[in-house]
């Protein structure tokens, strides 16, 4: 076996070797493994879980697509040569317009259409996959998600777990990221750090396949140069680090130099004609889920193309209500008693037949039964604390944090309108503001996708940070749950 010149003495085998690997790789050090809350056999499991939401959320091809086919064909390729522990790697293709891949904890990669669409060759797409593969390999989304403190809810909550990147726009799904009730995507978003390390890795991938490594960055270039630095979702989810072409190019220059690299193939060609005639989706679109209605998606991984059934309309407390169907009065738990929990910094009472989850950070979730699903969080209460630089010292420093928090809500989740002036008032004996917003939900009624209300307040803490409850149901049902809600936030209490 050769031995690979960027292995150092004290990084040896048993950490990113497996046995038979036979590659040169470049200079590029791996870095020491991060620490990581996840052992191999939870990463794979619970990103196999995650993998299944996609396939819910998303119009997946089937994998008995021609281009399918072949992206699992290219996709086998760069895994033959990848180092470290052997992932159980699995390749997919969503109908989506937008220029982007994404690989989850654990292996399963997802490639655009539009991305097979926009690349010029077949290096320029084995970039991109190599690039998204060293994340795997790197173990980043769990490196992510350790960082982020969001493990121990995470591994039993994964069901939900596609909620932010697949496109929900509601606070709901916002705000179960933000506690770790649901993690949604969000992990998938690399520091610049970790997209330098997989740009470095993905270039040494490239050439031991046997391609040209200077597609990757120029793949970059030519999306850039096309629609401009935020003309594509890639450059969203993978920051520019920063003189791209530069270290790569110097990376590139380490290795060997081999003649005829593989540029492109007939494969590449006849496969990317294929995806200039197969229908996309903007996220618009993708949210709607009218696809799901085609017959042309799959449903789950390796399955064939089916149908979903369109959800129950209104009435239906059996249905998920963040699958798309309204709860019933009965199922919202209005005239339950009331049960104390102690959070970390404040108490609250809630009905007691709703459902709560805690993160480690603190924050806390509670929703009627099937008030929540794989959309995030359709009916119930998310309670979370934040920081304001300097601390609120006043009324005016408590009215600029709120205002802020609103703003990245509304940010975070595809543009929520304030819909109420911000109030002045008191919880708990404590200064606090109120503020309505609206934005989509993800229940439907009667086929129409329903507005979501939204009731944000911050409540000042002795320390100068701020706790703030979000208060979430339909539009139409907003009212009924009111007197809930108000309870609820008359129980609060900061400590």
């Amino acid at each position: 076996m050769r031995q690979p010149r960027w292995i150092q003495a004290g990084l040896l085998v048993a950490m990113l070797w497996s046995a038979g690997t036979t590659c040169l790789w470049a200079r590029f050090e791996v870095p020491p493994p991060c620490k990581n809350g996840f052992t191999v056999e939870q990463e794979e499991t619970e990103g196999a879980k995650l993998a299944a939401e996609v396939f819910k959320e998303m119009p997946v091809l089937p994998d008995s697509s021609p281009i399918s086919r072949y992206v699992q064909q290219l996709g086998a390729k760069l895994v033959a040569v990848a180092p470290g522990y052997r992932w159980p790697f699995n390749f997919h293709v969503v109908a989506s317009e937008e220029i982007n891949a994404f690989a989850l904890p654990g292996g399963a990669m997802f490639v655009n259409l539009g991305t097979i669409q926009a690349a010029e060759n077949e290096a320029q797409l084995a970039g991109v996959m190599a690039h998204e593969l060293s994340h795997v390999v790197m173990r980043h989304s769990t490196c992510n998600m350790t960082k982020q403190q969001s493990i121990g809810t995470w591994a039993g909550l994964g069901q939900l777990g596609a909620a932010i990147l697949l496109g929900n726009g509601a606070v709901g799904s916002m705000a179960t990221q933000g506690i770790g009730l649901a993690t949604g995507l969000g992990f998938l978003r690399m520091s610049r750090d970790y997209e330098k390390q997989a740009d470095l890795l993905g270039t040494g991938i490239l050439y031991d396949a046997g391609y040209d490594p200077r597609g990757l960055p120029q793949f970059f270039e030519t999306i850039q140069a096309k629609y401009g630095e935020g003309g594509a979702q890639i450059f969203s989810d993978h920051p520019n680090p920063g003189n791209r072409t530069q270290y790569v190019n110097a990376e590139i220059a380490t290795l060997p130099p081999r003649e005829n690299p593989t540029v492109t193939s007939a494969g590449f060609t006849q496969a990317r004609a294929l995806a200039a005639k197969e229908r996309t989706y903007n996220a618009k679109a993708i949210q709607s889920g009218a696809w799901r209605h085609s017959g042309k998606y799959a449903l789950v991984a390796g399955g064939p193309a089916g149908v979903v059934p369109p959800p129950a309309s209104g009435g239906n407390d059996v249905q998920s209500a963040a699958s798309g169907a309204r709860l019933s009065r009965a199922a919202l738990g209005l005239n339950d008693k009331m049960a104390v929990y102690q959070g970390r910094g404040f108490v609250v009472s809630y009905p007691v037949s709703w459902q709560k989850g805690a993160s480690q950070n603190g924050g806390a979730a509670f929703v009627p039964p099937n008030g929540a699903g794989h959309a995030g969080i359709a009916y119930g209460v998310v309670i979370d604390g934040a920081r304001w630089q300097g601390g609120v010292r006043d009324a005016d420093t408590l009215a600029r944090a709120t205002s802020a928090l609103a703003q990245r809500l509304s940010q975070d989740n595809g543009g929520l309108e304030q819909a109420s002036q911000l109030t002045a008032i008191t919880v708990g004996g404590q200064p606090a503001n109120s503020v309505e917003l609206r934005g989509r939900s993800p229940v439907s009624d009667g086929g129409s996708q329903l507005t979501e209300r939204d009731w944000l307040v911050t409540v000042a803490r002795p320390d100068g940070n701020v706790n703030y409850l979000v208060f979430i149901a339909p539009e139409p049902d907003f009212a009924m749950l009111k007197p809930v809600f108000g309870a609820m936030l008359q129980s609060f209490q900061v400590r």
